[in-house]
């Protein structure tokens, strides 16, 4: 799976790259991933429905995603709302099965590896054949020896209005297309003016 280099400016919705940037202000005070404890961006309460924070448990070609906080939207999107066992909850590959963990994996590895943020949309389809963009911003938290946690925004978003976000993602659903899988290069980080920092969820064409 190949990754191009992109500027913070890529990211399309407000929302993320506003939690982007308080991650690129705070690697800019530590010269490198920055501590979990450290990251408070603002109005995060908006936001936990569309989110997911995981441990990194291990490392290499051995790390797994330990589940800390699963939004409850993306328990529709991936039809994860039924009964599961704890350890079934408890990580990312048993909490999506090994297809889909398959598809994403590489998008989590390449954030490890990598030590930067790491940015995708894909092209999905809802129950109605609404297309809808699904973009996902992976954030590395530790040090520059190791990545200890990550913090995962995703967003559903279709120019044509309304879709149904139950199942979006699900097992039964169309494969994904992809369209962007982005590492994000910190040194490209233009810190806005405090007065235009944006407070609405939109689109850039």
């Amino acid at each position: 799976m190949d990754f191009t280099e992109a500027a913070p400016s890529s990211v399309k919705s407000i929302k993320q790259r506003d939690l982007l940037n308080t991650w690129l202000r705070l690697y800019s005070d530590h010269c490198g991933p920055p501590p979990y404890r450290d990251y408070r961006p603002g109005r995060i309460e908006d936001e936990l429905l569309d989110m997911m924070v995981f441990n990194v448990v291990g490392q290499c070609a051995d790390a797994r995603f330990e589940i800390v906080h699963e939004g409850s939207r993306l328990t529709a999107i991936y039809s994860n709302d039924r009964p599961r066992t704890r350890d079934e909850l408890r990580f990312l590959d048993t909490a999506i099965g090994p297809v889909r963990y398959a598809a994403v994996y590489p998008k989590y590895r390449v954030c490890i590896d990598s030590r930067r943020p790491v940015y995708s949309i894909s092209r999905v389809f809802d129950a109605n054949g609404t297309e809808v963009s699904y973009e996902r911003l992976l954030l590395p938290f530790g040090s520059a020896q190791r990545i200890e946690h990550i913090v995962g925004s995703y967003k559903s978003i279709s120019l044509d209005g309304r879709f149904q976000f139950s199942d979006l993602m699900g097992p039964n659903t169309r494969a994904p297309i992809p369209v962007l899988r982005a590492v994000i290069d910190p040194g490209l980080y233009k810190p806005a003016h405090p007065q235009q920092r944006p407070s609405d969820d939109i689109v850039d064409a």
